[in-house]
């Protein structure tokens, strides 16, 4: 049986003290959050404790992508920081996946390594640009299958890909989904989205919001609002 969708932050800002100052007021009222390049570019590997001092489980979104033994070597250099989910890009193949979910398994043994699949961002026309011929759900079935088979727990979709991943893999692996958006909003550079509810009934374990939550009048009431369309409280 699926476990109940949660609600990730999306910490996506350009300092620690601002990101700190969005995160510090929903403490209690939110589990996860997610701290991505812009982040741990700036303040290194030791933002990840200070979050997790707060009480937040960390999503690590740095998006490994590079030969296997650079990826392999980028997990370990992770070793003791209390990150639970952490991303690669699918699209490294199977020998750099393999390598990650070995490196994580020694290393890291309490966090999930998510491939990514397609970045919301795309669309057919990006796509085609970038010289991949398929739709992009044909290309996030390829390479989320071929990502669980090389030994990770879980994919970075869009919600839009969300049924037939379910489909084809089940319930095991997690299901990680950006591109969350109430109708109302603007979409801003996500192309393939759908409503917190939406995804969380077709078979989200995870969503990630940002922008709704830290642009909103009450950022501590629009976390609850999510909350509840998606199930995770009552």
């Amino acid at each position: 049986m699926a476990s109940p969708c949660r609600l990730i932050l999306a910490l996506d800002v350009e300092t620690k003290e601002e990101a700190l100052a969005l995160a510090r007021p929903l403490a209690g009222n939110l589990a996860w959050v997610k701290l991505g390049l812009q982040l741990f570019t700036r303040h290194g590997p030791g933002i990840v404790d200070e979050f997790h001092a707060l009480g937040f489980k960390v999503f690590l979104d740095l998006k490994f992508h590079d030969i296997p033994n650079t990826v392999s070597s980028a997990i370990k250099s992770l070793k003791g920081r209390p990150c639970s989910l952490l991303t690669i890009h699918a699209c490294g193949g199977p020998e750099m996946i393999a390598r990650a979910a070995e490196a994580a398994k020694s290393t890291l043994p309490d966090c999930t390594v998510l491939g990514v699949t397609v970045l919301t961002s795309m669309d057919q026309s990006q796509l085609t640009a970038s010289g991949v011929s398929r739709t992009p759900e044909e290309q996030v079935r390829l390479l989320g299958k071929m990502a669980i088979l090389s030994g990770i727990g879980g994919l970075v979709c869009s919600p839009l890909e969300l049924p037939v991943l379910r489909n084809d893999l089940g319930h095991g692996p997690v299901l990680v989904t950006p591109g969350i958006r109430y109708p109302d909003a603007a979409g801003d550079d996500q192309n393939r989205v759908m409503t917190p509810a939406q995804a969380a009934a077709a078979g989200a374990s995870f969503i990630v919001v940002g922008r709704p939550i830290l642009k909103a009048k009450d950022p501590a009431a629009e976390t609850l609002r999510i909350r509840r369309d998606i199930g995770e409280i009552s």
